[in-house]
């Protein structure tokens, strides 16, 4: 419906191209081309908002900003600061990335059918360059991924109990408890209360 509408209503514009794609799986940066970057205002829907948000960032290099209305609890986790009740994987991912503000609320009563939820509009900023220091990217988000496995266990017992992919390395580097120490982590912290420092310090400590 969405698509008839716009190209109804736009569709004689010269400097319009409707483009009906899975979200999750277009090229954003060749839908774009010739352009080298672009600023995408979206109105997420709440059951993927996160896959394409990550999609996204994934795609950064052509992004230059992206205003996005997602669910407000959404909001409050990618930007929740270490320590925060809403932190987990998302938050520290979009922090790595991105700089990420909330920008004003949405109620329900905005939309038709009226949802039961509130929403919340937020601007994300690519970062020129990923705010950590780390030679295997793909290694730090399989470490936050286990240290937030458990929410309500130590990132101790987390690490200790990673998954198959993970744990070779972290008994290389002689367990949970010494891999911490060399990280300069106490056992005892939960995922939440780490910084991004930390996990790319954990990171590098898995690396050698």
């Amino acid at each position: 419906m969405l698509v008839s509408l716009l190209r109804g209503r736009f569709g004689g514009r010269a400097d319009f191209e409707l483009v009906e794609a899975d979200a999750l799986g277009i090229d954003y940066c060749a839908a774009i081309s010739p352009a080298e970057s672009a600023r995408v205002v979206a109105n997420l829907p709440f059951n993927i908002s996160t896959a394409i948000l990550q999609r996204l960032i994934g795609q950064r290099g052509c992004v230059s900003e992206m205003i996005l209305m997602l669910q407000r609890e959404v909001v409050e986790r990618i930007t929740a600061p270490p320590g925060g009740g809403e932190r987990g994987y998302l938050s520290v991912f979009v922090e790595a990335y991105c700089e990420a503000e909330a920008l004003f609320d949405v109620p329900p009563g905005a939309f038709r059918p009226v949802p039961k939820v509130w929403s919340t509009v937020a601007r994300l900023r690519p970062r020129p360059t990923p705010a950590f220091e780390v030679g295997d990217e793909a290694l730090l988000w399989r470490i936050v991924s286990a240290g937030f496995a458990q929410r309500r266990k130590t990132i101790f017992n987390n690490l200790r109990s990673a998954p198959e992919d993970l744990h070779p390395r972290v008994e290389a580097a002689g367990g949970a408890g010494p891999l911490l120490e060399t990280s300069g982590i106490d056992p005892r912290r939960r995922a939440e209360t780490l910084t991004l420092d930390e996990w790319a310090a954990l990171a590098r400590a898995l690396e050698l």
